[in-house]
């Protein structure tokens, strides 16, 4: 059943006002593959580039993009967001970027944690794309949601 088509084939935003309150958490991912010479401006966990740190700089952007999923993504709703956290990692060659968003609320918040942790990698593709375009992002997806109606946790 699709949840945004109403019984005219109408596209409308899902009525959420029968459902609980209840605390949701979801955590997404996005894996950057950075070629060597990205790589070659790490220094103490953090990428160097003349735009500025890379990480911080994604982490903040993210955290932009999160409270701003309603007016980017049409049937999203507005919500009340109580917690945003961003891990990252370098894996071989790639960032891994984590973004975990948590609210209470009658609706989920996936699509604030996949827009936050691709806004994130799209922030390091463009203040790395002087040093390369061989810049990948790659495999931006959902790893757990909780609090909802079903919950879910990717193996």
């Amino acid at each position: 059943m699709l949840t945004h088509i109403d019984e005219k084939n109408n596209p409308t935003m899902v009525d959420v006002s029968e459902k609980n309150i209840t605390t949701r958490q979801a955590v997404a991912v996005a894996t950057v593959f950075l070629p060597d010479e990205v790589m070659l401006a790490i220094n103490n966990g953090e990428l160097i580039t003349k735009k500025g740190p890379v990480i911080h700089t994604a982490i903040i952007a993210g955290t932009m993009a999160v409270k701003k999923t309603h007016e980017l993504i049409p049937f999203c709703h507005p919500l009340l967001i109580e917690g945003i956290k961003f891990e990252t990692r370098f894996e071989n060659n790639c960032l891994i970027i984590n973004c975990k968003v948590r609210n209470t609320g009658k609706t989920g918040v996936e699509m604030e944690a996949l827009h936050g942790a691709s806004t994130a990698a799209l922030t390091v593709y463009d203040m790395c794309k002087a040093m390369s375009h061989d810049i990948v992002i790659e495999n931006i997806q959902l790893q757990a949601k909780s609090g909802g109606k079903r919950d879910f946790l990717r193996s």
